[in-house]
């Protein structure tokens, strides 16, 4: 274990924009704490949630029998774990769209649906190439889905992983393709949307070749792309390598004034920005997407990933990954912080000072600290689970030290292992209270220790009891 490893980031803010475009969000002031319980959906892969005005989550993602488009709507993305499933659309018995049904996304473009997708043929699995279903019904579970055929791509090779978002107004697809010339097998490309959605137009630009040692574990593969947009910048993300543990998201980043379809405006990230973690358990994580929370207000990272490292044989085999989502955090410099992809259960929060709201509760070298932009982020992010002590209490778990939690010792917070002990289990049990200095925060009061609270004192945090308005905003916190 890393000692050092208990560390940055920052406020997240949103406003949930349009179903015009990749995931668009502004700036805020606060996000408020959100929470899910993971996974979503069991053997459910290349995961997409669209939020649409009307009220619901659309969810589809490639079943493991890849015969086959699903679709389930729920108004909590929550809700779409026992949300019915249905088949919107079966693939052919013989020639094309007849094999390999890969990566469906749903989307509402000019007041209907669309749903762009990968297929092979019946009688040669491996061609894969992109298709488009338009449904004209308000509800996209019901009416008719008609094919509207393959994507004209520039190449007749290997391609899949469309989709599309709009900036000032141009909309784009983007997709991965094998392009005759280059020895990987897919890159990231970009290009105006035509006439119609299923139809590209103009110049074809080739945003991501995969060369870094991350991008070509097992292949060389860039594909999945997805984007997010905040304060005048575009984030696409993208999935590298082969789809067993070694998967793994890169990032390019771009003004929103700049031409996007000039390679040269656009930034990749040195190193994977999201990948597997053996603390928490979670392995190859990738194929994201994008969707916003309910009270629209807070970006959502949608993935998939699997929780055991090793398979046996081809991983296009193994059906085990499985849908997750997690918020998404912004870092000083406005760029996107997904962190590491947290363990199964209940989503963590940061808790963010209410007296010094550029600060937050973190560990270091195990003590418990308040700072600003943490770095890791995961080492300010809690999981507020039943407390160990029972009784109505909480107590917050680490994420990136799972089965470690925040205890006072000698009136100090420290996070630590948990022993078993009935002291240990005490002093790692608080009483969640309303906010000492704001009603609508929150306080933590020691369950063993009746009067006192978790409260930042400097840039440490205490166990203490609290007489006056500074202590008292000093022992509240506000979830993110």
């Amino acid at each position: 274990m890393n000692r050092t490893a208990p560390r940055r980031l920052v406020l997240l803010a949103v406003a949930f924009l349009t179903a015009l475009a990749g995931l668009v969000v502004a700036p805020a002031q606060a996000a408020p704490a959100v929470q899910y319980t993971n996974p979503i959906a069991d053997q459910r892969a290349d995961p997409h949630i669209f939020k649409h005005t009307d009220g619901y989550y659309y969810f589809t993602a490639t079943a493991p029998e890849y015969d086959r488009i699903v679709l389930r709507r729920a108004t909590t993305i929550q809700g779409l774990a026992t949300a019915a499933e249905s088949v919107i659309w079966r693939r052919h018995t013989s020639g094309e769209m007849g094999a390999h049904i890969w990566a469906p996304e749903i989307h509402f473009i000019n007041g209907r649906w669309y749903v762009y997708f990968a297929a092979g043929r019946a009688d040669d699995v491996w061609r894969i190439r992109p298709y488009v279903l338009e449904n004209s019904s308000a509800n996209p579970l019901t009416g008719t889905w008609t094919e509207r055929g393959r994507v004209n791509v520039p190449w007749d090779t290997f391609s899949l992983d469309m989709s599309t978002f709009a900036v000032n107004g141009v909309r784009y697809l983007t997709w991965a393709q094998a392009e005759p010339g280059i020895s990987t097998n897919s890159n990231v490309y970009l290009a105006r949307m035509g006439a119609n959605p299923w139809q590209v137009t103009g110049a074809v630009a080739r945003l991501v070749v995969p060369t870094l040692a991350w991008e070509t574990r097992g292949y060389k593969v860039a594909e999945g792309p997805a984007v997010i947009q905040r304060d005048g910048r575009v984030f696409l993300t993208y999935s590298a390598s082969a789809t067993d543990a070694n998967y793994c998201l890169g990032m390019l980043s771009a003004s929103a004034s700049a031409d996007l379809l000039n390679p040269a405006s656009w930034t990749k990230s040195a190193t994977p920005v999201f990948a597997s973690n053996a603390a928490t358990g979670q392995y190859g994580p990738g194929h994201n997407s994008f969707t916003a929370s309910e009270d629209g207000r807070s970006e959502i990272l949608v993935y998939h990933d699997r929780n055991y490292r090793d398979i046996s044989g081809d991983p296009l085999n193994d059906p085990n990954r499985r849908t997750r989502v997690q918020k998404v955090y912004w870092n000083a410099d406005g760029t996107p912080n997904f962190g590491i992809p947290v363990a199964d259960g209940a989503t963590p929060v940061r808790l963010k000072s209410y007296s010094q709201p550029d600060r937050f509760v973190r560990h270091w070298e195990y003590r418990a600290r308040v700072e600003a932009n943490v770095n890791p982020l995961a080492d300010s992010q809690f999981r507020v689970v039943a407390g160990l002590a029972g009784a109505g209490a909480v107590s917050l778990e680490s994420t990136n030290f799972p089965g470690y939690y925040l205890r006072h010792r000698n009136y100090e917070l420290w996070v630590e292992r948990n022993d078993g002990s009935a002291v240990f289990r005490a002093d790692a049990s608080f009483t969640r209270r309303a906010g000492l200095a704001d009603a609508s925060a929150v306080s933590f009061e020691s369950s063993n220790f009746p009067g006192r609270y978790l409260r930042h004192n400097g840039t440490v945090v205490n166990l203490e009891a609290v007489s006056d308005a500074a202590g008292r905003a000093d022992a509240t916190f506000v979830l993110e």
